[in-house]
């Protein structure tokens, strides 16, 4: 007996890690759903924060609110959201401060990496929390694909911004399906940089360029025909001169330039006018990124970039958004996180408010 009872305590002993049987989950606990129940796209709940700013759209050269007031933008971007949640700034505090930099729109870049790692499903929350502390301090937002390459090759600059079509298609059918109906979300960026890097990046020529954002755009208006899409031109969307001949078959879209300084050699506004400027005579134009480096202190001569870039944007009636709002990414317009400006921040801040157009 007592033989009996210590084999039982033994056994007792090597089972009391393993689980009963009946408490062994199965199959279906195991995994919620097979693939074949798995839903498709479902309509996002109604936002009651989605009309409360003014539904902006296309009408020919220039941008107008609800009412058929024009509408000029002046704002920034800021740096992606994945990285500003991960080095652990994210909040509505930067929001705050971009609003305090006189701010009427932010451009919000979403590199592809980041799209993956962090995944689809979780990088919509950060996007949801910007909309909405956005549209409570009432500015727009642009939503940027931040790749720069060749998408017809699918060669790109740097791994960070490795994408495919497929993979650029299926993050617009997300985003127009997610944020369709919600106007602070004013616009699209369709493609960051387009650039053949002289032809290190493989070639592309223009007519299959507009293909894929005809293609984009199409696909982006079967879920949200409202939201302006952006389209950028070669030269790491510099150059718009293709306009000229062939232009993309769509209406209501804008289009895009970034005329950072060594794009052309001086004297810069012949130039300007010759590569983007004479675009907005028949387009909306907006330049979506540019930016240069000033020590703090440094001295600024009207003849300097930024005079001249605001000044020619301005006068033309082109909107601007300036890059970035970040102390690590160049050029930064912040030293630290606890937002003193850079020499340009400072003279962004000026411009954004109005105060340094001549």
């Amino acid at each position: 007996m007592k033989t009996f009872t210590r084999i039982l305590t033994i056994l007792g002993i090597m089972l009391m890690g393993v689980p009963a049987l009946s408490a062994r989950p199965d199959a279906a606990e195991q995994q919620a759903k097979r693939w074949y129940e798995e839903e498709g796209w479902q309509r996002p709940a109604e936002n009651p924060q989605a009309k409360r700013l003014a539904l902006i759209q296309v009408q020919g050269n220039k941008f107008i609110n609800s009412v058929g007031d024009t509408v000029y933008f002046r704002g920034l971007a800021i740096s992606d959201p994945d990285k500003i949640e991960g080095q652990g700034h994210w909040g509505r505090r930067h929001f705050e401060e971009v609003k305090k930099m006189g701010a009427e729109i932010v451009r919000i870049p979403v590199h592809p990496i980041a799209w993956r790692e962090r995944t689809p499903l979780k990088y919509l929350e950060l996007l949801d929390q910007a909309v909405a502390w956005c549209t409570e301090l009432e500015m727009y937002v642009i939503i940027d694909w931040h790749s720069i390459g060749n998408l017809g090759m699918e060669l790109f600059q740097q791994p960070m911004y490795d994408t495919t079509q497929k993979e650029t298609y299926e993050f617009w059918r997300i985003i127009a399906g997610h944020f369709r109906g919600h106007n602070t979300v004013a616009f699209y960026e369709l493609f960051n940089e387009p650039t053949l890097f002289r032809g290190l990046l493989g070639s592309m020529s223009w007519t299959e360029w507009k293909a894929i954002n005809e293609n984009l755009i199409r696909l982006i208006r079967a879920y949200d025909q409202e939201t302006i899409p952006l389209v950028a031109g070669f030269d790491w969307a510099y150059d718009l001169s293709q306009l000229h001949y062939d232009p993309i078959n769509a209406e209501g879209i804008a289009y895009v330039t970034h005329p950072y300084p060594m794009k052309r050699h001086e004297p810069w506004p012949p130039k300007w006018d010759e590569n983007f400027g004479f675009a907005a005579n028949r387009y909306p134009v907006i330049a979506t990124e540019f930016g240069f480096s000033l020590e703090k202190g440094e001295k600024m001569g009207k003849g300097h970039y930024g005079y001249q870039i605001i000044n020619y944007l301005e006068e033309r009636g082109i909107s601007w958004i300036c890059w970035v709002f970040d102390p690590e990414w160049h050029p930064g317009m912040l030293e630290n996180w606890d937002y003193e400006l850079t020499g340009c921040g400072q003279y962004f801040k000026q411009a954004l408010h109005g105060e340094v157009v001549q």
